[in-house]
This record gives C-alpha cells, structure tokens and sequence, in this order.
C-alpha cells in the first residue's frame, strides 16, 4: 500500500514555539554592524570557554534587573542553548537528577545520554512537589519555578523555599530552567529562584523564545563551587559558541533593543492569548484553559479518555497540537483518580 501522506499543518499550535517572523532584523543588523566594528582582533581567536566578557557583562545587567538574577559575570558561562547547558551539567554531575513529572522528554533524554539518573517528582497545581526530594536519592533537581513546564503551574512561595532548604540541608543542587520567565502577562514578573540562594542554584536561561531558536545562544550562571568543574569540561570538549553572535547579542542587550523587542512580544503574544481564550469561550465554553498566566502555550482540560480522539480529529483539520500525556517521565505514576490531573484527558496548545 502507498506511503500515507501526512495532513498539512494549516495551523500550527504546539506549544513553546515562538513567532520568529517577529525577529527583529534590522535592530539586529544594527547591533551586528556596530559589534563587528567593535570587535578586538582577540575575538575572533580562540575564545574564554565562559564565553565573550562583553555579553557576561551584559547578561549580567540584565538578569539583575529583569529576572532578579544575582549574577557575576565571571561565573556566567555562554552556551549553544539551554540543551547544551543541560548536556554539560549531566555530564558535570553524572548522579541522580529528580525532575518534574510532567516534562520535555528530550530534557530527559539528555541528562541520562550524560550518565544521570532522572527520578520524577509528583507535579499538581502547586507546580513540583519538591517534599519527595529528600527520598528521591537525587543530588540534583531541575526544576520550572517560574512557569511549570507543560503544565503552567508557578512553583508555590513554600515549595520554592523548600527546594533550597533541601539543597542546603544535602549539598544538593537545583537547575532552574527559566525558559520563559520574560512573558507574564496578568500579574508581576515571578523573580528566579537563583536569588534565593546563588551557590546552590543553577541559574539556566535562553535566547530561544525571546528571539529565536535558530540563534542557539544560552547561559548558565553557576555557583562558585561549580564554575571550575564546568569550565574544566568546556575545555576538553573546546566547545564555544560564535564570538561575532555573542557580540551582536551583548550590543543588542546594551543598547536596549533587547528590552524594547521583549516587550512588544509580550503585548503580541498577549493578544494572541487572549483571542485563543475567547475563541474557546465561545465555541468550546466546556473546556477550561489553564497555565495561561504565562509564556507560550495553555492547557485545556478535556474530558477523561478524550484526548485521543481529539488530537486526531484536530490533525484532520490541520491543526497542530500535542496531547499532555506524552510529556510525562515513563516512571511516574499514572495520575490517580478523584481529581483531574496533569495528562489525564488534557490537551495543551501554544497562542
């Protein structure tokens, strides 16, 4: 029998995917004329494996003010996304990793590629239940604090001081996955949980949804008793990203396009949020939205058993959306009964 041809995506809603044909080219252009004028000779040699001092100095500021960040550029390492982060403190840690039930896979898959274990911690409408760390056997946890990833959920004030209280208490170390801290929309900014505590929080941030995915540009700001490990790696592996992009970026942050273009995002996707939401009033007024308080995605509650039928009907229609199922860790449980819970006839969508 013939092959069978995929339905055309007419409508791409998966989630975390950002509108790219909003990148801003000309301020782009700009700062990357001005960089490369700029540029020493020395930055287009072989490079610091922390990355160029002039975007550290950069992320450095605007962490601070942005994020709440308490961040030293010494100790801010420049890497290709949040992936190659990640990759790099598996392979730094090489020891249990707990993390959210609820998850990219590919996280996951990562972290065991770089020798750990992942254990997964019970994920409800308070974000991660960060009390199953203390018999998890981990020694480090990442964790969504700001915007639970899929599920939307913000990491409860006490859930977030129990999380540092459990590192303090083991010598643990949480990895703070701060993906897309930049879009709130209903209420303050929720600050990084790396202020709690800098030297037992890893700090991890990306260029990806503010801008784009394609310019594979991240950082990680590491503890003090982590930067030598860390940048002992970089070294064997000679891995850094492009100086002249890094520049461009540093310019970018500096010159304050970088904040200008977040906040036209932000009101962009804002709107498309809210179109989404009276969309489904009106035509699916039964279906609750949720985690829509945040970043690039929302949840919709389907009843139980409805999921399938439903992303199959929708991939019909040319509508691209992925079920919540499919993001949660292989060890967890399947959710109990008695209240809906994350992948239990849930579909979620990007704005």
């Amino acid at each position: 029998a013939p092959a069978r041809t995929p339905p055309r995506i007419l409508h791409d809603l998966r989630s975390g995917r950002p509108d790219v044909s909003a990148f801003p080219r000309a301020a782009w252009l700009t700062s990357a004329r001005r960089a490369l004028t700029a540029a020493p000779s020395a930055a287009l040699g072989y490079d610091d494996p922390r990355g160029r001092p002039e975007l550290r100095r950069a992320l450095a500021g605007y962490l601070s003010r942005a994020r709440g960040v308490r961040a030293d550029p010494e100790r801010i390492v420049v890497c290709a996304g949040f992936v190659r982060g990640l990759a790099l403190l598996g392979e730094v840690l090489g020891t249990a990793v707990a993390v959210e039930s609820y998850g990219l896979w590919i996280h996951r898959d990562l972290l065991t590629r770089a020798g750990a274990r992942t254990v997964p911690l019970p994920v409800d409408d308070r974000g991660a239940d960060v009390s199953a760390l203390y018999t998890s056997g981990a020694r480090a946890v990442l964790l969504t604090p700001a915007h639970q990833y899929p599920t939307g959920a913000p990491l409860h004030p006490d859930r977030r001081t129990a999380a540092v209280d459990w590192a303090r208490a083991t010598g643990g170390l949480v990895l703070e996955d701060d993906y897309d801290g930049e879009f709130r929309y209903d209420r303050q900014p929720v600050g990084a949980l790396q202020d709690l505590d800098p030297e037992r929080v890893v700090y991890l941030g990306t260029a990806s949804k503010s801008l784009a995915p394609g310019l594979r540009l991240g950082w990680m700001v590491v503890p003090e008793a982590l930067l030598g490990p860390v940048l002992a790696v970089r070294r064997e592996t000679a891995e850094t990203c492009g100086a002249l992009d890094q520049l461009t970026l540093a310019d970018f942050v500096d010159s304050g396009a970088y904040d200008r273009h977040v906040r036209a995002m932000r009101l962009r996707y804002r709107r498309r949020r809210d179109q989404l939401v009276a969309a489904l009033a009106e035509h699916a007024p039964a279906v609750r939205v949720t985690g829509i308080a945040a970043g690039l995605h929302a949840v919709l509650e389907l009843p139980p058993g409805a999921e399938g039928p439903v992303l199959e009907e929708a991939g019909r229609a040319g509508v691209a959306v992925e079920g919540l199922a499919r993001f949660r860790h292989p060890a967890a449980p399947e959710p109990g009964a008695g209240r809906p819970a994350p992948g239990s006839g849930r579909e979620w969508s990007g704005p």
